[in-house]
């Protein structure tokens, strides 16, 4: 039986989802594969099959989830409630003060659509099921090292052709191709300074949005 579980993007991976242009997601696996050898322990350094193979097996696999399961997003949001006292002549609409039910709510509203620059939006971690307006379901599943993506899985991840596909700043290095650039700034921003280089091992989701 399939899960449903959520998942948190920024707005400008919003933006890449609503547009189709983003079909995987990368996640540090964690804590950080190990293995002991001769009483030591090492970072694992193994083939990412095998890595894959030993996680699953001791039940440590993918807590995203697996093939057929599906992710609610999370995003900045907020609700739109009736502010007009019950006296008033006239009906009038605002932002909630609070995180409002659902049956209170005469609408959502998305920071990635709608502009962060306003007022009153709640962050993304605070988004209840019911508000999410986008659901993917999980086609792929596998676990590698995060600087061996390649070229077409950056663009995958939601880089585009332009440095405002990923809405942050980036640098190039000699010899890196634009693609891989703009994952590694993108990957940077969200994970720290020191987050590429440390070229963790990662759970690469593939999904497709469902209507």
């Amino acid at each position: 039986m399939s899960k449903e579980r959520p998942i948190l993007f920024s707005g400008t991976m919003v933006r890449a989802l609503l547009d189709g242009s983003k079909t995987q997601t990368r996640r540090v696996v964690k804590p950080a594969p190990q293995m002991v050898t001769d009483n030591t322990i090492t970072t694992w350094d193994g083939h990412p099959a095998a890595l894959q193979y030993q996680l699953e097996r001791m039940g440590k696999g993918c807590h995203y989830g697996q093939p057929g399961d599906r992710l609610w997003v999370r995003e900045t949001w907020r609700g739109i409630v009736k502010t007009s006292a019950p006296w008033d002549d006239c009906t009038t609409y605002g932002v909630a003060q609070y995180v409002p039910d659902q049956a209170e709510c005469r609408r959502i509203e998305y920071a990635a659509t709608f502009g962060e620059g306003a007022k009153g939006w709640r962050p993304s971690i605070h988004m209840p099921r019911w508000a999410s307006r986008i659901t993917l379901e999980i086609t792929r599943v596998r676990v590698e090292r995060l600087q061996d993506i390649s070229d077409a899985d950056c663009v995958a991840e939601g880089c585009g052709a332009l440095p405002s596909a990923i809405g942050c700043p980036m640098t190039s290095v000699p010899g890196e191709t634009v693609p891989r650039t703009m994952f590694r700034a993108l990957w940077e921003s969200i994970n720290g300074p020191a987050s590429w280089a440390a070229n963790p091992w990662v759970w690469a989701v593939e999904f497709r949005k469902l209507p």
